[in-house]
């Protein structure tokens, strides 16, 4: 097939992510990847600003982390995990506990961010089922908080706001409070933290966990809050006797200035949950980690035993390129890496609050956003970038950029330069 062919073949065929099979949204098809550079079939090279969903941290093609998947792939390319290990899974166990907080010292691998977040809520409900408190079994969330689409992830994504709403008579039932409404610049009061406080003291008796994203809700919108905020929470829960499970699948290694989010309130999680950038982009893989005492809490009762088993966890091809990509950052000046993107940022898209459509523009680490007053039209946007010569995929009233941390000045000047190019070109179209 040609690439109009090709391109013909998927709109009539496959099924992309978040999209109608009867009026699907327009597809661009790769033929490679190099550095922070998508190259189309048609041949345009595409400055790209997602990460590919805020994996590829380090780019595309990259030389060390190719290597690792030969090297991989010539003595293992899978294994099950059932009775059997092996190195590269023990050695990414290993570098896990030793980057996060001393509490964690368990940790099981599954193939996807949403089936990580399952895993958790599992973790959190045997917990208490095994200290003879079934009666705990509710989570505990702020809305606007988006943890996976399976159906127990979708039971903590917001109810309302987000994109699961169609299920809502289907999915556990579960306690939502208002998202934080603190910044990294407001002044601290207690008004931010009284609904959650309430809401768990009323009903502590039959709540088995807290869960939510630290510092940054991400695909619910985009809404950075304050290390207090997560502080005060934190502090609630062992207050109240309820687990904290910290999703950091799109926040973990150093998407938010510090390798981890959580890192910032200075707080230790009883479970956390990890994915995305941790292959740095190359293959599927997530990590559920909990603490000692989930662990053995779980195992305390006569059945004792996690209910779960993904068939390809800890696959080998992808713990070996985990390895890597973990090694490769630590390597690296990361840190002055996000806050250089951070402060162009900054500078650049604060342009952007020129024009009447734009709410607000906010960045963090190496995260910006610029938020619309309206819906944006992903089907005339998106060809828009397209001919721009870059890869932006905004969704709902957001127009962001997470770009791999590699990119220079120049290649992220052109993003920031589209994204205000195509916000003021839609603001003449919708006025």
């Amino acid at each position: 097939m040609d690439h109009n062919a090709l391109q013909q073949y998927d709109r009539e065929h496959i099924w992309h992510p978040y999209t109608s099979m009867l009026n699907p949204s327009p597809v661009f098809p790769v033929a490679s990847a190099e550095g922070v550079y998508l190259t189309l079939e048609t041949g345009e090279k595409l400055v790209d600003g997602m990460s590919s969903w805020w994996t590829a941290i380090h780019g595309y093609n990259h030389p060390q982390l190719n290597q690792a998947i030969h090297q991989q792939v010539e003595t293992m390319a899978h294994v099950m995990f059932g009775g059997l290990t092996h190195r590269p899974a023990v050695t990414l166990a290993k570098k896990l506990i030793d980057l996060t907080t001393d509490n964690l010292q368990h940790v099981f691998f599954a193939d996807s961010g949403s089936v990580a977040v399952e895993v958790s809520i599992k973790m959190a409900l045997q917990y208490w089922v095994a200290q003879d408190r079934p009666e705990k079994n509710k989570l505990l969330t702020v809305r606007n908080g988006y943890h996976g689409d399976t159906f127990g992830a979708m039971a903590v994504c917001d109810p309302v706001n987000g994109m699961h709403s169609m299920f809502k008579n289907i999915l556990a039932d579960h306690l939502f409070v208002d998202a934080p409404r603190c910044d990294d610049q407001s002044a601290w009061k207690a008004e931010y933290i009284a609904q959650f406080k309430q809401t768990l003291a009323q009903h502590q008796h039959r709540i088995a966990a807290v869960i939510l994203e630290p510092m940054v809700q991400n695909t619910g919108g985009m809404r950075f809050y304050c290390a207090e905020y997560l502080r005060q929470l934190s502090q609630l829960c062992q207050q109240h006797h309820v687990l904290l499970i910290l999703d950091e699948i799109a926040t973990g290694f150093g998407r938010t200035g510090t390798l981890f989010a959580y890192q910032q309130a200075q707080i230790e999680p009883d479970i956390l949950v990890l994915g995305k950038a941790l292959t740095g982009g190359y293959m599927t893989l997530a990590a559920t980690l909990a603490s000692t005492k989930v662990a053995e809490g779980i195992s305390a009762d006569q059945h004792g035993v996690l209910m779960h088993g993904p068939t390809f966890m800890a696959n080998p091809m992808a713990c070996a390129v985990a390895n890597a990509s973990i090694d490769l950052l630590l390597a690296s000046d990361w840190k002055s890496k996000v806050k250089r993107i951070e402060q162009q940022l900054q500078g650049e898209l604060a342009r952007c609050t020129d024009v009447a459509i734009v709410k607000e523009v906010r960045c963090k680490g190496a995260i910006g956003v610029v938020e619309l007053h309206q819906p944006i039209d992903i089907y005339w946007m998106q060809p828009r970038f397209v001919a721009l010569g870059v890869w932006v995929r905004p969704f709902n009233k957001l127009v962001y950029l997470m770009p791999p941390y590699i990119i220079n000045p120049a290649e992220l000047k052109k993003l920031t330069d589209a994204i205000y190019q195509v916000i003021h070109e839609f603001s003449d179209r919708v006025h």
